[in-house]
């Protein structure tokens, strides 16, 4: 069952017409959340990035888009799909409805559709056993800017990526910025480390403003044996690096193992991911 604006529909009933703005135009948001028995994961996060990047589209936010509104349309979606009570994936795609060309219509106004599916990690875990191998994409890159930060619906550079990623037997890519920058992999936040340093791309280099990412940097705030740093990663500095991990909010940190002729350990990835647990059962 789809929810489309409230209504619950078939997912053979629940279509978007050719003349929807997110289809046409790519005008549309989206937030892809984990939820687990009825509790949705840094969900005051999801909110508050997703208000901020329809202010940024100078999308009109209906009144009624409160955080209260929007998780009970997420957990009547969940229900309608007998996931309440398991581990889910849901997506909620926020559009512009219809009307327009480039410059909405006055008739344009804001829509929405969740979907969930189910997700059978309740908990993050690092399968220590599995390779994860990624390598530079080199073919296009993402100009920094407000617009590369946001989670919009146009990924075509994350697309043509991973195209790219499978048939090279890669497991992800990592993206890099129009100066060369290494700023993300194709699904997720990069974070490197080297001795006692951690860094991660500034969001001014164009990176995701990831909600695993602002996790991940929150717990690293509190550990007083690492210094972090939000700077610029140069991609003769992969090779160099102890350790590689990428961070989304459904699989939470996966550690890269092998990038070229580097191979990457694991533990602090693994450290890391027990106090990201720990966190969790807190909330």
């Amino acid at each position: 069952m789809i929810n489309f604006n409230g209504t619950l529909l078939s997912e053979a009933d629940s279509k978007l017409t050719v003349n929807n703005r997110g289809y046409k135009y790519g005008d549309a948001l989206f937030e892809t959340l984990k939820v687990v028995n009825g509790k949705i994961f840094f969900w005051e996060d999801h909110y508050f990035r997703l208000m901020s990047s329809m202010r940024i589209l100078r999308m009109d936010i209906p009144m009624n888009f409160t955080m209260e509104f929007l998780e009970s349309e997420i957990l009547k979606t969940l229900e309608s799909n007998d996931l309440l009570k398991a581990s889910a994936r849901v997506r909620l795609n926020v559009d512009r409805g219809e009307g327009g060309k480039y410059a909405p219509s006055k008739e344009a106004q804001v829509h929405y559709n969740i979907s969930a599916e189910p997700h059978n990690l309740p908990f993050y875990s690092i399968d220590g056993s599995r390779n994860y191998i990624v390598d530079l994409y080199k073919d296009y890159f993402v100009a920094p800017g407000l617009l590369s930060g946001l989670k919009s619906n146009n990924k075509a550079i994350q697309v043509i990526g991973s195209i790219y990623a499978k048939e090279n037997d890669f497991d992800n890519c990592l993206v890099l910025n129009t100066n060369k920058s290494v700023i993300e992999a194709l699904n997720g936040n990069l974070f490197l480390v080297k001795g006692d340093t951690i860094k991660t791309p500034p969001l001014e280099d164009g990176c995701l403003k990831g909600v695993m990412r602002k996790q991940i940097l929150e717990l690293l705030a509190k550990d007083v044996n690492v210094t972090v740093e939000e700077a610029s990663i140069s991609p003769f500095e992969l090779q160099k690096a102890d350790e590689l991990f990428v961070t989304n909010v459904i699989k939470g940190i996966v550690p890269i193992t092998k990038y070229r002729k580097k191979m990457y350990g694991s533990d602090f990835a693994q450290s890391l991911i027990a106090k990201l647990n720990a966190k969790l059962r807190l909330i």
